[in-house]
């Protein structure tokens, strides 16, 4: 069955909707989406090595405008939403002290987050939450998100037939620690 879903997934990777997919998936991976565009862009460089740095282009322009649109929402929904259930549990006063100590290493924690398997989205909707100055923000992103997908793009355009062989004699392998990579992400978000 992984192998079916492994092939699938490369003829999807050649298709020419793929780019498509692959904007949409890391737009909205960085505002509300759980699933990081690397499941997209890792098959398309495979795929179509010669496109290896024009995809990891379009990953990052996308995750940026995504990120936006997730600090978008941090920043004019948590008065609405989030405010008064914090007054309500008597959390207000410590989500100040969360405020200060977020902005003074804003920049630092949007750019590992960027490049690290952590849940982007939680980042780019705590800095608008917390009003992080939204230049700063922008830099770190397009800095992170840029290293992450031109580091990956990179790295497969290098090594593309032995990883492309790689990954296919131990799918079971990749897969597995994949679904840990996200996983894991999510089990930080619980503990941060």
């Amino acid at each position: 069955m992984l192998r079916r879903l492994y092939d699938w997934t490369m003829s999807l990777a050649s298709g020419p909707r793929a780019p498509y997919a692959l904007g949409a998936v890391s737009f909205a991976e960085s505002s509300f989406f759980p699933i990081p565009p690397d499941i997209l862009l890792i098959p398309m460089v495979i795929a179509r090595r010669a496109k290896a740095f024009s995809y990891a282009l379009l990953c990052t322009i996308t995750s940026v405008i995504g990120g936006a649109a997730g600090y978008a929402i941090g920043a004019l929904l948590f008065v609405q939403i989030a405010e008064p259930i914090l007054s309500f549990y008597g959390y207000l006063d410590k989500f100040e002290t969360f405020r200060a100590n977020f902005n003074d290493y804003g920049a630092w924690i949007v750019f590992i987050a960027g490049v690290t398997p952590f849940p982007y989205k939680v980042i780019t909707i705590a800095s608008g939450a917390t009003g992080l100055s939204l230049p700063v923000f922008m830099l770190a992103s397009v800095l992170a998100r840029g290293v992450r997908f031109f580091v990956v793009a990179g790295l497969l355009y290098l090594f593309g037939p032995p990883i492309r062989t790689f990954i296919e004699e131990r799918l079971s392998l990749m897969f597995t620690i994949f679904v840990v990579g996200l996983v894991g992400g999510f089990v930080l978000i619980k503990f941060l």
